[in-house]
């Protein structure tokens, strides 16, 4: 998707590092679908034409699909919202990650979808605010709110586990994610997905994935190996060792195939294993 965007409001960075105005563009998109489907024209006012910045509606979004009578959303908002202040980092990457769908998947045409639709994107932004939790030793909420989103979406990240920008959470269902785990800026990761530990042991012991990385559905990585910058593993795959960057593998245990990998295949999302992309 190439459609630009007239700059007119506050600036976002894209995965590529391109300038967009997304919240302007989210309010004209949910303007115009709340004209076209007026049976929910209180739903686009609420969530997003109502909400001053992206963040205020960030906020409001997350507490209401995560409330629930232990916490209510009123209380979930205000723990949100101090969050993105707090940590400027979680906007811009939430800011990225929309970004990230509207690349890279070919079913977004708009930057409102995932923002409003999508539960991997929901999950992602979750544990982005039980991530900063978790650093300011509040562990205990950090923990609900992992309970909560793994209620909710059937995607369970452990709040230590640390993510960066631009990333796409596809489908999301059964995704598992470790304490220990690290994600780079840039990945692409499908449903099923398991970035786990391979014994019983603490310490250092889930998997560190390099920039640009695709992750095909059903993937299983198991243990404290690094999958190197821009590397393609193949749905299904088991992968129980380090991958060179650039690489394909595939297989049980995944082995690798092809020549090297061009670019990030993050971005072009290609899933086969003959091809350069």
């Amino acid at each position: 998707m190439t459609e630009e965007l007239t700059i007119d409001g506050p600036i976002e960075q894209g995965t590529k590092g391109e300038q967009r105005d997304i919240w302007s563009a989210m309010r004209a998109e949910a303007s115009q679908a709340a004209t076209g489907e007026p049976v929910l024209a209180s739903y686009f006012h609420n969530t997003v034409l109502r909400h001053k910045s992206l963040d205020d509606a960030l906020s409001y979004q997350l507490a209401s699909v995560l409330d629930h009578n232990a916490l209510t959303a009123t209380a979930l908002q205000e723990v949100i919202a101090a969050a993105l202040k707090a940590d400027s980092g979680i906007s811009r990457c939430m800011r990225a990650d929309i970004c990230a769908w509207f690349d890279r998947d070919p079913a977004c045409d708009q930057y409102l979808t995932p923002f409003l639709y999508f539960k991997g994107f929901h999950a992602l932004q979750s544990h982005r605010v039980a991530h900063w939790l978790w650093q300011q030793g509040r562990k205990t909420l950090a923990l609900y709110f992992q309970s909560r989103v793994s209620e909710q979406f059937a995607v369970d990240i452990h709040p230590a586990a640390s993510f960066g920008c631009g990333i796409m959470i596809d489908h999301a269902t059964g995704l598992v994610v470790g304490e220990t785990t690290v994600v780079e800026d840039d990945v692409s990761i499908l449903h099923s997905v398991t970035l786990g530990g391979s014994g019983s042991g603490g310490g250092d012991r889930h998997p560190k994935i390099g920039r640009g990385v695709m992750i095909g559905a059903g993937a299983k990585i198991l243990g404290p190996v690094r999958i190197g910058e821009g590397v393609k593993i193949a749905a299904g795959s088991l992968v129980l060792g380090d991958v060179p960057e650039h690489t394909t593998v595939a297989g049980v245990p995944a082995r690798q195939v092809g020549g090297k990998t061009v670019g990030e295949p993050a971005y072009t999302m290609d899933q086969t294993l003959d091809s350069d992309g």
